[in-house]
């Protein structure tokens, strides 16, 4: 799989050609373009080769000295959709976590297939109130942002509604480890594996477990992504929250996920990795 970050910077790099062709077209040289707009010169060459995303003001300017004044809102909402692909987590948790929370709402709404690859904890979808609470305050803590832990809590909870509503479809896959990883306590986890046994027999979810130690051709373990439809995938990193929307992409994501599925076992064997892992905590 190519980097999680090559949509963004191809995005980028794709703004900056556009940005280049118009200056051409404009007649003006870089340097000139940087003399009238008051810049060092460097700015334009570090736009136009996609090392920099120009801001509102930037665009504004660029259209306003090559008489492209007509174009200057589509580049501005270009722009504005290439930095929220990439988008730092300091960034989107600023304004506090229960806005992180009620800001994918509309997205879990319209979607109908659900496929979740969870490499770290497990799918939110999934989760109990109180292991919820230990993630996000994990979050809040290493991340020091707002600790509205209670109200996005409630919100990550009431979004559970899709399980039981319409037509969604929910694939759910996790590694073994993420099951044998204590967040909160072992009567934390022990309520949550629990849970999870039950929330996996409803008709409109699919839980795979990847066992420890199995062989791998592929399905290797990448960061943990949720595909929405055919249509956008989010994925977790460290450092930021990936949107990847370009279809190229998506599907490399679709396979990727199909591939983790070979290796999943289901059903019953995946209830024997489950409850396994609820004896081990009173280890």
């Amino acid at each position: 799989m190519s980097s999680p970050s090559s949509s963004v910077a191809e995005a980028r790099q794709a703004l900056g050609q556009r940005l280049r062709e118009i200056r051409k077209d404009s007649g003006l040289t870089a340097r000139a373009l940087a003399l009238l707009a008051g810049w060092h010169e460097s700015k334009c060459s570090r736009i136009e080769h996609g090392r920099t995303t120009p801001s509102d003001t930037d665009i504004r300017a660029w259209t306003r000295h090559c008489r492209a004044e007509n174009q200057t809102a589509d580049l501005i909402a270009t722009a504005r959709a290439v930095e929220s692909q990439y988008m730092e987590w300091k960034r989107l948790e600023r304004a506090g976590l229960k806005r992180v929370q009620e800001s994918v709402a509309p997205l879990f709404e319209r979607t109908r297939r659900f496929r979740c690859y969870q490499s770290w904890v497990l799918p939110g979808l999934l989760q109990t109130p109180a292991y919820t609470a230990a993630v996000l305050s994990t979050v809040a803590s290493l991340r020091e942002v707002p600790g509205d832990i209670t109200s996005a809590v409630a919100v990550r909870l009431d979004r559970q509604r899709v399980l039981h509503s319409g037509d969604h479809r929910f694939a759910m896959l996790v590694e073994e480890w993420v099951l044998r990883t204590v967040i909160g306590d072992s009567e934390v986890m022990a309520g949550q594996l629990g849970h999870l046994i039950s929330v996996a027999s409803l008709p409109s979810v699919s839980l795979g477990v990847i066992p420890m130690g199995c062989v791998r051709g592929a399905g290797w373990p990448v960061e943990s992504f949720t595909l929405y439809d055919d249509q956008q995938v989010n994925v977790e990193l460290v450092s930021a929250h990936l949107t990847v929307t370009q279809p190229g992409e998506v599907r490399e994501y679709a396979r990727t996920f199909a591939e983790l599925s070979a290796v999943a076992v289901y059903g019953a064997a995946a209830r024997v990795l489950i409850t396994s892992a609820i004896e081990s905590l009173d280890g």
